[in-house]
């Protein structure tokens, strides 16, 4: 595989496995990074190649200007990518990774004909349920960091560091801009098989919410959920990966090399 220094930016192989069957795109939260999904590549089977997502402004791209848009970023997103989809690939999005993961398939569909063989969606309402809830990406900061809390996405250790909160605070701004500023443009459904995750607990994306990913697709559609508030993705790591290994298993299973 040849990639460019810019497409080598975007995207981070843990353990990268040349044999492997298929690769797997894993889409960070707001304020998430490539670390967010650090252990997978260790944890999933080889013949899955885990490809950690790292958007400017967070690891080693700290110092490039972030995204407060989501079409731009799909734009350069799409095109970072394209030299990595030459084998078969599955999309897996957390939170605004959801969001980026399928309007990304949206695109990579209408313009370049590639699908994901496999569509994960975790902890975000499908793009067509409208947002509940006010912005607040504009806030000043103390309002700011107290919606922060409400997510429990973020440790009180963090929060109560005035140094890493000013690091923190522009990246999650952009990224809740990227949520808040977005919309939503009818479409026909992708033909690929969607699943869609949820905590239990989590407040931000009821079963309801991810119940209506299912007018996305023409292919089939599950939905699991699992112990844990909005992060159960940690809380229930082994659990949501063993259910991304099943379903992968079944695609690599057919695929001929």
């Amino acid at each position: 595989m040849t990639t460019t220094q810019t497409s080598k930016s975007w995207v981070i192989s843990p353990r990268p496995h040349t044999q492997a069957k298929l690769r797997l795109f894993c889409f960070h939260y707001s304020g998430g990074g490539s670390w967010s999904f650090r252990t997978w590549a260790a944890l999933l089977p080889p013949y899955i190649e885990v490809c950690l997502i790292e958007l400017p402004g967070r690891g080693s791209r700290f110092m490039e200007p972030l995204f407060t848009k989501l079409e731009p970023l799909i734009q350069e997103l799409s095109s970072a990518l394209l030299p990595y989809l030459n084998k078969p690939f599955a999309f897996f999005g957390h939170s605004m990774g959801a969001l980026v993961s399928f309007e990304l398939a949206r695109l990579l569909s209408s313009n370049y004909q590639l699908t994901p063989c496999h569509l994960f969606v975790s902890g975000r309402r499908a793009p067509q349920v409208p947002d509940p809830d006010p912005p607040i990406h504009a806030l000043p900061e103390t309002e700011f960091i107290k919606e922060l809390r409400r997510y429990n996405g973020t440790s009180e250790e963090v929060l109560n560091n005035p140094e890493l909160m000013q690091l923190l605070i522009p990246i999650l701004r952009a990224d809740f801009a990227i949520l808040e500023t977005y919309i939503y443009t009818p479409a026909a459904p992708l033909n690929v098989p969607i699943t869609a995750f949820g905590g239990l607990q989590d407040e931000r994306a009821s079963r309801e919410d991810l119940e209506a990913w299912q007018k996305q697709t023409n292919e089939v559609f599950s939905l699991q959920m699992f112990p844990g508030d909005h992060f159960f993705i940690y809380s229930s790591e082994s659990l949501v990966l063993k259910s991304i290994a099943q379903k992968l298993h079944q695609i690599a299973n057919v695929i001929n090399y």
